[in-house]
């Protein structure tokens, strides 16, 4: 069982000045952390002003690079043996930081799961929901929240999937689904969130697409081939259908089931070089 003393705890923030005092008091007040790391990603307000006035180690970006970029670069600078990552937007309570720390050695990454009457919008949980039951059929296994940031994991594992990591706001969807692929133990913890101070820096048109490549990007790093194959194999289906009816009926091999079924071939040796090019991703791993 982790002590918290050997933890971590970072801290990404953009424009949390209204905030981020208290939540790095709340988080002191929780336990002996072996440090308290926030990584102000460019605000334009006093975020770092007040995060390193409330006792925090401040690590700056000159400008705003994304959620992903602030939690690679506090994990860069973490000297704890695990990391904590929590919000700096309020919605988690640091109380429940020690229920996620206490499951660590056990679990290699444990991560807090939110209910989904917690999640700020109906648009928020449909998407969430989405993404989480693509998750799950990719991985086999239930994942009752694949997008909460607040999650503890060893520093060690965590700095092997650096590179997988997006600078964006896909991150906490990147490692669980990297530490599962890489056969860690991986344990969900429920949680309670609560409404967050200041806006959500996620906005559904702008950010509508983002999200839909993060489902094929999901797809084809992970586990490509378990959706490339059923692809492949409903057009091989329609198309061997397609030719045996107009056989029968017309005594002819129509030009759209010999596409059909060609695109089948196509996709299913695609799914087979993409499900290749996953397994090198975690190839060379200690």
């Amino acid at each position: 069982m982790a002590e918290p003393s050997s933890v971590s705890v970072v801290v990404p923030a953009y424009h949390e000045g209204a905030v981020i005092a208290e939540v790095v008091a709340a988080l002191a007040a929780a336990g002996p952390w072996h440090e308290i790391i926030v990584v102000d990603d460019g605000s334009g307000d006093d975020t770092a002003e007040r995060a390193a006035a409330a006792g925090a180690v401040v690590v700056r970006h000159p400008y705003n690079k994304g959620n992903g970029a602030a939690v690679k670069s506090g994990i860069r600078r973490a000297t704890g043996e695990f990391v904590l990552i929590i919000d700096g937007d309020g919605q988690h309570r640091p109380e429940d930081a020690r229920r996620l720390v206490g499951r660590l050695g056990e679990y290699d990454l444990v991560i807090g799961a939110r209910s989904s009457a917690t999640q700020a919008t109906h648009a928020r949980r449909f998407g969430n929901s989405a993404l989480n039951r693509l998750a799950s059929y990719l991985t086999e296994r239930e994942i009752p929240d694949l997008t909460s940031g607040f999650r503890a994991a060893r520093r060690e594992h965590l700095r092997e999937f650096l590179h997988l990591l997006p600078n964006g706001f896909s991150t906490p969807t990147t490692t669980t689904l990297a530490f599962i692929k890489a056969g860690y133990n991986v344990a969900f913890e429920p949680v309670e969130a609560r409404v967050r101070v200041g806006t959500s820096k996620i906005r559904l048109a702008s950010d509508g697409a983002k999200f839909l490549m993060i489902i094929f990007k999901i797809a084809t790093i992970f586990s490509p081939l378990r959706v490339f194959l059923p692809i492949s194999a409903a057009s091989f289906l329609l198309g061997a259908a397609y030719a045996v009816w107009t056989i029968a009926v017309q005594s002819k091999i129509p030009n759209g089931a010999v596409l059909l079924i060609l695109f089948a071939v196509v996709v299913f040796l695609v799914g087979l070089v993409s499900e290749q090019i996953s397994a090198l991703r975690f190839e060379g791993r200690q």
